[in-house]
């Protein structure tokens, strides 16, 4: 998929379902000379319901500027329908911040995609608790951050992150970071941290997950990526996916194969983030993938 051009805006809309709202929206948008290149919209089925709507739009022959269509359709359209909505321009790439352990494979391989320019997104900095990824990423001319953190420092660490993060990143993706962030630092990134772990949660916790699923001679293994809230592990899913497996693999091919699923996992998460396909409803998520 290529990346959207100076030209694109994306629309998000959440409203409750009535009548009207599509024509209203792209009648404003022909008004202000608009062309839509890409609509989708869900309607939940229940009474009462929640609309949601994903639409992308060229802009060269506008007749106002971003600001004064943002401030028009606030006014005209948002307000009338009682809609929680946001305009992106994804001509000015999101800042993905990374934070990361010591396990490499999700990091290297958000790394090359992004330096091959198949992820819209650029790395202003990777954070982590460790020393052992500094050569590895400064590679990619990515500044690299060691911070270390024990049970007396926590805190502390924390602010040093947010300090780095402050102003710099649109997103932060937490590359197998195997520390747990307070409610302080999540409240500072709404729906803005995304998070992957192995789908063995809760049964398998602890050091070692796939040696554990090896013991207990699991058939299958996979991967879930979310949303970080202030409960662990809790926050909205925003992508999943499983691998069968049998007697036949060892714990060391269920690692394998359990980090390739943790990679495409987040990789699909990631993506649809950067390219404004997801909306949080409560605990749960819209993804408008086709």
């Amino acid at each position: 998929m290529t990346a959207a051009d100076d030209a694109t805006a994306r629309l998000l809309v959440t409203c409750p379902d009535q009548p009207g709202i599509i024509s209203a929206v792209s009648t404003f948008l022909y008004n202000h000379g608009a062309n839509i290149t890409d609509f989708d919209q869900h309607s939940s089925d229940q009474q009462d319901g929640t609309f949601f709507l994903r639409l992308e739009f060229q802009t060269p022959d506008l007749d106002c500027s971003h600001e004064a269509l943002e401030n028009n359709f606030r006014n005209r359209v948002a307000a009338r329908y009682g809609m929680q909505w946001h305009i992106s321009h994804p001509g000015a790439k999101k800042r993905m911040a990374i934070l990361v352990s010591r396990h490499d494979h999700v990091l290297m391989d958000l790394l090359w995609r992004v330096s091959r320019g198949d992820l819209a997104a650029t790395i202003p900095m990777v954070i982590s608790n460790h020393d052992d990824l500094r050569d590895e990423v400064e590679r990619f001319g990515i500044p690299y951050h060691h911070i270390p953190v024990n049970k007396d420092n926590k805190a502390e660490a924390e602010a040093r992150a947010l300090e780095l993060l402050e102003g710099q990143a649109d997103v932060i993706v937490l590359a197998r970071y195997m520390q747990i962030l307070s409610p302080e630092f999540v409240s500072r990134h709404p729906h803005r941290i995304i998070n992957i772990h192995h789908s063995f949660l809760p049964a398998f916790v602890g050091a070692n997950p796939y040696q554990q699923a090896w013991d207990r001679g699991v058939k299958l293994i996979g991967a879930t990526s979310h949303y970080v809230t202030e409960d662990l592990d809790q926050g909205p899913i925003i992508e999943q996916n499983v691998q069968r497996v049998s007697h036949r693999h060892s714990a060391a091919e269920l690692r394998g194969l359990g980090q390739d699923v943790e990679r495409q996992v987040m990789l699909r998460a990631v993506r649809w983030h950067l390219e404004d396909r997801i909306i949080v409803d409560g605990n749960k998520t819209v993804v408008f993938v086709k």
